[in-house]
């Protein structure tokens, strides 16, 4: 099957970008320098295109009731304007994706990963399928993040819309455009959506306002310097919230609301997982990645995911370790056991370092 491409894959192109394929979609990785692409968003301002996640409208009288069985977090804070960061969970308790929940008038919109889009829409038509809900894919959309310290002022500046006033995670919608004070970069700044037809003339008159262009390569070293987490690779369907450091997005309140998961992660609460996600810094030379295995004070992890951070000059990640593993630890990179320490992310905010 062929590669789908975002309203803005010719402006990717004609900037040079480095395209490669990514959850059935061909997507910038970088635009020359990841490097660049991530001191420009640490330090100025620096746009994404986002387009290939999974946005899909729930409109109807039980749009609400799907939602409060799906989504473990309190579905009753995503009131119009506001949104709410989440997990849909299996019977078992594991992650099927990690979702935002955005409140409109009527309705909902709920933004997925791009690696989920199928399972989730089924996900959701299963439940559906009793209740008077309508499911819309949009597939006329486009999604741009433009993120740095200097991302509102040129996000305002470049469009007729002043959105200075948003508070985080608050949405505003005007002439078919959803503006979200919401990122995966730990800076401040705007994820957009808006239909595709309109995203060239955004993505150039940002480009004018100063805002550089960044790749996937980016995204990825700036999300785990903000300890945020990838799907597939620290969180699943065989990991719970609770042992993906997303015990916080789960709403126990009220007591009767029978989300689907609830059950078996009552009983993981209970008795605590017997593993947890937490992160690592690496004391040596090397760099952290997937699948390294990490030795404990408490016994034997896994690094889930890993880098090397432009920010702070040495590689740092997230391991899935047991419960009571603190302090040192040693990764296991191409043969070699070299030192590290279990520290509790995130690891940078505002180009600072903020892990003890």
């Amino acid at each position: 099957m062929a590669e789908r491409r975002t309203a803005l894959y010719d402006l990717h192109v004609a900037g040079k970008a480095r395209m490669v394929p990514f959850a059935g979609w061909s997507m910038p990785l970088n635009y020359g320098s990841q490097l660049a692409e991530h001191r420009d968003v640490r330090g100025a301002a620096g746009m994404f295109d986002v387009s290939h996640m999974t946005i899909t409208d729930l409109a109807g009288a039980d749009a609400r009731e799907l939602l409060d069985r799906l989504f473990a977090n309190d579905v009753g804070k995503a009131v119009p304007g506001r949104a709410v960061y989440g997990v849909l969970l299996n019977a078992s308790g594991g992650i099927i994706d990690d979702v935002i929940v955005y409140g409109r008038d009527p309705g909902y919109r709920v933004v997925s990963n791009a690696a989920t889009r199928d399972k989730v829409l089924d996900w959701l038509r299963v439940h559906a399928a009793d209740l008077d809900v309508d499911l819309r894919e949009r597939e006329d959309l486009a999604l741009i993040a433009v993120q740095g310290p200097n991302a509102m002022s040129a996000f305002c500046g470049a469009t007729s819309m002043d959105v200075s006033d948003l508070r985080p995670f608050s949405v505003r919608e005007r002439n078919g455009w959803m503006v979200a004070r919401t990122g995966y970069t730990g800076e401040d700044g705007v994820e957009v959506a808006l239909p595709d037809d309109q995203a060239g003339t955004l993505w150039q008159r940002l480009s004018d306002a100063g805002v550089a262009c960044a790749g996937l390569g980016a995204r990825d070293t700036l999300r785990l310097e903000a300890g945020l987490l990838l799907y597939g690779e620290d969180m699943d369907e065989a990991t719970s919230p609770l042992e993906s450091n997303l015990g916080w997005t789960v709403a126990w309140d009220p007591p009767e609301r029978d989300f689907v998961g609830r059950e078996a992660l009552a009983r993981q609460r209970s008795r605590g997982p017997e593993r947890v996600l937490r992160g690592v810094v690496l004391a040596g030379r090397g760099v952290i990645r997937h699948g390294q295995r990490v030795e404990t004070n408490a016994g034997a992890g896994i690094v889930t995911s890993g880098i090397f951070s432009p920010t702070l000059g040495y590689s740092i990640g997230f391991a899935r370790v047991p419960r009571g593993a603190t302090g040192n630890c040693l990764i296991e990179i191409r043969g070699s056991d070299i030192p590290g320490r279990i520290v509790r992310p995130p690891f940078v905010r505002q180009g600072k370092q903020v892990f003890k």
